[in-house]
């Protein structure tokens, strides 16, 4: 099944974990993906190199999301290579978890500047080049957005704000048949939690507390992100749609 077949659609962060899960997994469905990074070129192209041995449709491009000013040129390379720009998924974003008493002016600028910011700038170009026949806003935001955990004050808000912003853009561009819609993941085994201290046994511990009894794999985001970038979802717009295994 394609449900994706002649569309084009923009990974950010899309090198490894739950982005390259979407891109691989959009290509199966028939789109065209361009594969965003920021810093990780060789993981990028292997996940380039694996849409195409499927017969797949897909190229890397670079660009720091952060600085507003890559952001043009990235959506210019994707229009020169594929015509046109029908989905964005947001998916790049950064996470640091501090006490408020660690908390500085780059921790937090760190996180709203890519995870906030760049979402927004992003989808103001890419909806500039949707055109008439519309498009597909998907933010991957997360869990702690409304159930925060210790220490992530500044990541919880910058996901909390990535969900004000979908049911924002939602009532704001649906005239022109542009949807908007939340993914709210839990935890998720990737390469970068695979390096966090102690995450064996916190999984482990998440995964007791958790109605399907495990955490989740990219390919559960993946699942749910191809979804709401089909036709299948036409009639859900200004959702944030959990991701979890019923663990809220």
């Amino acid at each position: 099944m394609a449900r994706l077949k002649n569309k084009v659609a923009v990974i950010t962060g899309a090198s490894k974990g739950i982005g390259a899960a979407i891109a691989e997994k959009f290509a199966e469905e028939g789109a065209a993906v361009a594969v965003n990074y920021a810093r990780s070129a060789n993981e990028a192209n292997q996940v380039v190199d694996r849409i195409k041995q499927r017969g797949g449709k897909a190229f890397a491009v670079r660009a720091d999301l952060s600085k507003i000013s890559e952001i043009k040129p990235l959506f210019e390379k994707v229009q020169q290579e594929f015509g046109h720009v029908d989905i964005i998924v947001n998916n790049a974003g950064v996470y640091e978890f501090l006490p408020l008493g660690s908390i500085t002016e780059e921790h937090f600028n760190r996180q709203y500047d890519l995870n906030v910011k760049g979402l927004v700038f992003a989808t103001q170009e890419a909806v500039s080049r949707f055109g008439d026949r519309g498009g597909n806003i998907i933010n991957v935001s997360s869990v702690v957005s409304t159930a925060p955990t210790p220490n992530g004050s500044v990541y919880s808000s910058t996901k909390a704000a990535v969900d004000a912003i979908t049911r924002s853009l939602a009532v704001e561009l649906g005239s022109r048949k542009i949807r908007v819609n939340s993914v709210l993941p839990g935890p998720v085994e990737t390469e970068g939690t695979s390096v966090m201290p102690g995450v064996k046994d916190f999984f482990s511990g998440l995964a007791a507390q958790t109605p399907l009894g495990r955490v989740g794999q990219p390919q559960d985001i993946a699942n749910t992100v191809a979804f709401l970038a089909s036709d299948e979802s036409g009639w859900l717009t200004g959702q944030t749609i959990y991701a979890t295994g019923g663990l809220r």
